[in-house]
């Protein structure tokens, strides 16, 4: 029964194909069901990940909702989550490389499209809240550039695009800005080995 959640789940595990191999061995059909040191290594490898943080929750439009952004010189993380009786739970995180053109942009820019790329990841989500929704950045001028008069070509699209969206921006500074390590896998960070760090803090 573990192992058919499991496999209803294995998007949200990095590299998880890898990671049964020896378990996909044993549940082949028509194969003798062997299940050797190594598939159990692996098997106590995936109950520890799917009970270990980054549990992912479902959305649920009538609750609080943040989204935390990050750009940094290279790349953009970002992780929507919510606030229930439980603490703030993760909903969904991504990341990706900034394209060539992206690596030039003045820093104002990249935190702006950050922001722009998530609400973009994740618009069916907002636009479906009953409220207004949160975006925590550690950039404080992003605050007021909904009512900036004076913008770039650039800036002036997002800001149409930013417009369909019900939200605040609250500034967040220093070291309470930093995303959980699992927001970016293409860092190198194992789900299973290294858990996010100070996630519900």
């Amino acid at each position: 029964m573990l192992f058919q959640v499991m496999a209803s789940r294995w998007i949200l595990q990095r590299n998880y194909s890898k990671k049964i191999t020896a378990l996909t061995s044993v549940l082949k059909k028509y194969s003798p069901f062997i299940f050797n040191e190594e598939a159990l290594r692996q098997f106590q490898l995936l109950k520890e990940a799917f009970t270990t943080a980054p549990i992912l929750s479902s959305f649920n439009p009538s609750l609080p909702t943040i989204l935390e952004t990050d750009a940094s010189d290279y790349d953009l993380g970002a992780v929507l989550s919510q606030v229930s009786d439980s603490g703030k739970d993760p909903i969904a995180f991504d990341s990706r490389k900034l394209l060539p053109a992206e690596l030039n942009y003045e820093i104002h820019d990249k935190e702006l499209l950050g922001i722009v790329w998530a609400l973009k990841r994740w618009r069916a989500f907002l636009l479906s809240l009953s409220n207004s929704f949160e975006v925590l950045t550690d950039h404080s001028s992003l605050q007021y550039f909904m009512s900036s008069k004076v913008l770039t070509c650039r800036q002036a699209r997002w800001a149409e695009f930013l417009s369909e969206f019900h939200f605040t921006i609250t500034y967040r500074p220093g070291r309470l800005a930093t995303l959980p390590d699992y927001v970016y896998p293409e860092r190198g960070v194992d789900f299973i080995s290294k858990n996010p760090r100070n996630f519900h803090q």
